[in-house]
């Protein structure tokens, strides 16, 4: 995949900037296409070697439980792979939902937007070994 141009497939954009992954989560998603775009994402981190990953969930109308979960968990695979994540465009009334249903996200790394969560990115490459 060259630098800005997305990787298509049925499942959502990935857009690569440079050593960052973009995925933007968009529309009403169903539990499938959750689990699919984990899969997917986690590969083409895996692929690119990838040192950044931003999970842009601003277009998602929706977001449950098990999506919250499934966000939550791709963070700690991209990781794993070697990869910072930073999720960003939570909106006020699904962050609020988030805490009202319980859903454990103190450990994600979050920003209002994608300028924001870029700037975190390279400050958290930055830090390298921290502490997680």
């Amino acid at each position: 995949m060259s630098e800005g141009v997305p990787a298509r497939d049925d499942v959502c954009p990935i857009m690569r900037i440079g050593d960052t992954l973009l995925v933007a989560l968009q529309g009403e998603l169903d539990d499938a296409t959750v689990v699919r775009i984990e899969d997917r994402l986690t590969k083409e981190v895996a692929r690119t070697h990838a040192t950044g990953t931003l999970i842009d969930v601003s277009g998602l109308s929706v977001v449950d439980s098990f999506i919250a979960r499934v966000i939550a968990r791709v963070v700690g695979m991209v990781r794993l792979l070697g990869s910072e994540a930073v999720v960003v465009g939570i909106q006020p009334a699904i962050a609020i939902t988030l805490v009202e249903l319980g859903v454990p996200m103190g450990h994600l790394d979050t920003a209002l937007d994608a300028e924001q969560g870029m700037a975190l990115l390279r400050r958290l490459r930055v830090d390298g070994n921290r502490a997680r």
